[in-house]
């Protein structure tokens, strides 16, 4: 079991960054403890990366105060950036004509270790990401999956207390994304601080601690999962439907429904799903009776999008104040 949040490693307050006249962050605050993995969601140009590269030190904000470990991260010193890990999204850093280990050797070389050390800690943090076996292989060769676990690996070279991913989960699919959660998780449960920035929403359901979410470089909503969820009510669902035709959807099926909600046909491919929108304060429950009143019976039933989906997009599209 994770161990439960210690004091704020990271804490960012009232943070604005400016290009221009455009505010890539306005007024964004956000703290994260020892061992908490904090997702940070929201859609392109949210602000998302753009929050990484302050609290990684890469870039100074406008406005506003970030402390990372108790130090100004605005000011960061080598030593500050030796605790800070960082997985960038679209990594392009790595040198495809040599091995893994020499990679890893190279970056932990740059970070002052001894040539011996870095070797080590290369060999350690290639079988803790599960490439031993591709350890000596050129990186060109190298999946898009396992390229990602070998930016984990690189984040990981000094052992730092805050890690720092951007959309590590975007071009791999569901079993290479699952390694690489499955490895963060064990960094939190060592303590590190994690923030993770993504716009599948779905994947910080039983991963993240908490969430901000961003939508034009504003905090829309902050908190537990679960509170995300609870900010909508899903108002659209998938049903499919026995005892009913495509051309009921225009006349019976619409008159049982039509104090509950709307129902169209899912497509025109003559199958037996149909789209089902809630209207004013009805429930599922009432249209799915009206339903089997009619005769109709409802075969399977699920929302539209799921719940943080819901979330997502109602609480993104919110208009800025």
């Amino acid at each position: 079991m994770r161990m439960m949040p210690s004091p704020p490693i990271i804490e960012a307050h009232e943070l604005t960054r400016r290009f221009g006249d455009r505010a890539a962050l306005d007024g964004v605050s956000l703290t994260v403890a020892g061992g908490e993995i904090h997702a940070l969601l929201g859609p392109n140009g949210a602000g998302k990366t753009t929050l990484l590269r302050i609290l990684a030190g890469l870039t100074t904000p406008t406005h506003g105060e970030v402390g990372v470990l108790g130090a100004d991260a605005s000011k960061a010193e080598r030593s500050l950036r030796a605790q800070i890990g960082l997985v960038p999204s679209g990594d392009r850093t790595f040198y495809l004509r040599i091995s893994g280990l020499e990679n890893l050797v190279f970056f932990g070389r740059l970070h002052g270790m001894r040539r011996s050390r870095a070797r080590a800690r290369a060999e350690e943090l290639l079988a803790y990401v599960g490439l031993s076996d591709a350890a000596r292989r050129p990186v060109g060769t190298y999946s898009h999956g396992m390229q990602k676990r070998l930016s984990v690996a690189r984040a990981l070279l000094t052992a730092p207390p805050v890690l720092l991913v951007d959309e590590a989960t975007h071009d791999l699919d569901p079993e290479a994304a699952a390694d690489v959660r499955e490895l963060v998780r064990e960094l939190a449960r060592h303590g590190a601080a994690v923030v993770w920035a993504t716009q599948r929403v779905d994947e910080i359901r039983g991963f993240a601690d908490r969430v901000t979410l961003l939508g034009e470089g504003r905090v829309r909503f902050a908190g537990s999962v679960p509170g995300l969820i609870a900010t909508t009510d899903a108002r659209t669902f998938i049903l499919r439907l026995r005892n009913a035709q495509l051309g009921d959807a225009g006349g019976r099926l619409t008159r049982m429904v039509c104090a509950h909600g709307v129902i169209a046909p899912l497509d025109d491919g003559g199958t037996d799903h149909f789209l089902l929108s809630l209207t004013g304060d009805s429930v599922l429950g009432d249209a799915v009776a009206a339903l089997q009143a009619g005769g109709v019976s409802v075969v399977t039933c699920h929302r539209e999008r799921s719940e943080i989906e819901e979330a997502f997009v109602a609480l993104s599209a919110e208009p800025s104040p």
